[in-house]
Parts: structure tokens; sequence; C-alpha cells
């Protein structure tokens, strides 16, 4: 799958889960662009999937097997919140109050992903 569809796939879920979520808050710029914000934190959030999150699976492998998988809902939990953290010092970011905000972020996410990444007939068809 290409870059821009990832890319704009994770900004819809990053803005869904910002609109069902309490905790979640979207910077809002002066002039009312929010999708500006959301592109840059999808960006962020990309990139930080594509670089840090296998290199967390991979030092995590022991508790992923112990827990049957379910441990990757704390890695994905932790990916947001370094995205947060990341973007949070510009004014093109979004913040996560606390872990299990985080979690249910991340849950939100995960399920958008995988639906509209089903949805979205792939180039090899």
């Amino acid at each position: 799958m290409g870059f821009v569809l990832r890319l704009v796939i994770n900004a819809i879920a990053i803005w869904l889960a910002s609109e069902w979520v309490t905790g979640i808050d979207i910077a809002t710029r002066e002039d009312g662009n929010q999708w500006l914000v959301i592109g840059f934190v999808a960006l962020v959030f990309t990139v930080v999937n594509a670089f840090v999150k296998p290199i967390v699976q991979l030092l995590s492998l022991p508790l992923l097997i112990l827990t049957l998988g379910l441990f990757t809902v704390v890695i994905n939990a932790l990916m947001l919140m370094l995205t947060a953290w990341i973007t949070e010092s510009t004014s093109l970011g979004i913040s996560v109050d606390g872990f299990w905000t985080a979690v249910w972020g991340a849950l939100i996410i995960s399920v958008v992903n995988f639906v509209l990444t089903a949805l979205v007939p792939s180039a090899k068809d």
C-alpha cells in the first residue's frame, strides 16, 4: 500500500479517535484549518509506526508471545503517546491525557485502520 494512502487512512483514524475519546485533543489553528494539524500528526504517527514500532515489537517479543499478542494494544498506545510527545511541542500537535486514554485511542485507530485498509482495494488486485 502506498505511503500517501497509509497517511490518509491514519489521518482519518486519528481524527475519529480524537472525536470519540475524551482526552485526545488536536490542536486548533488560528485559521481553523484542523486538517493541516491532523495531516502533520498522521505523518508523524506513520513514521513512528514505520520505524519505531518494529523495534519495540522485536524487543517485546517474549511479552507478545506470553500474552498471545494482546500486548500489541499496549505497544499501539505507546506509539500514540510517543506521537503526542513529539508533536505537543509544536503548534501542530495532538495531546493525550494518559495511558488509558491512549489505549482507547489506539484501539479505535487500529479498528479504523483495519476497516479502511480492507475497504480500499490494493494495487496488486
